[in-house]
């Protein structure tokens, strides 16, 4: 937040490799992180999600799994093909195939190589790093 504004990017550190990924928050975003951190309830200085357990620690991988698991099933989808991890490969290949920039895609997922992002969308090699030699973000 900034100056009673939720901005329009953040930055997270990733778990795995404790690099910064810096992502952009679109407006219907804002508007629901919004209306649910004054549903929340609490400061500025909480955490967004808190634990359900104790409300001065953040909500945990596993939680997060359970609720991604509820809302798969509420919307009538099979649990063994939706998880938190193909939600992120989908966002990325989303991404990916509305832009064609791949050099986008990488930092988003945090990859330091281009290489390890054209294998984790599955996409051709030879025709993505050509592709993102000519890209530009």
């Amino acid at each position: 937040m900034s100056g009673g504004q939720i901005r329009t990017r953040a930055i997270v550190m990733q778990q795995k490799t404790s690099r910064p990924v810096q992502f952009e928050l679109l407006a219907d975003a804002r508007a629901s992180l919004l209306t649910w951190l004054e549903r929340r309830g609490g400061t500025v200085e909480d955490y967004v999600f808190p634990s359900r357990v104790d409300r001065d620690r953040h909500l945990s991988t596993r939680q997060y799994e359970r609720l991604v698991d509820d809302w798969v099933t509420a919307v009538g989808l099979m649990r063994s093909e939706y998880g938190t991890h193909s939600l992120r490969r989908t966002k990325a290949s989303i991404i990916y195939r509305a832009t064609g920039n791949l050099r986008a895609v990488q930092i988003l997922l945090g990859h330091c190589k281009i290489e390890n992002t054209v294998r984790y969308l599955g996409i051709d090699v030879e025709d993505a790093l050509a592709l993102a030699e000519n890209t530009e973000i």
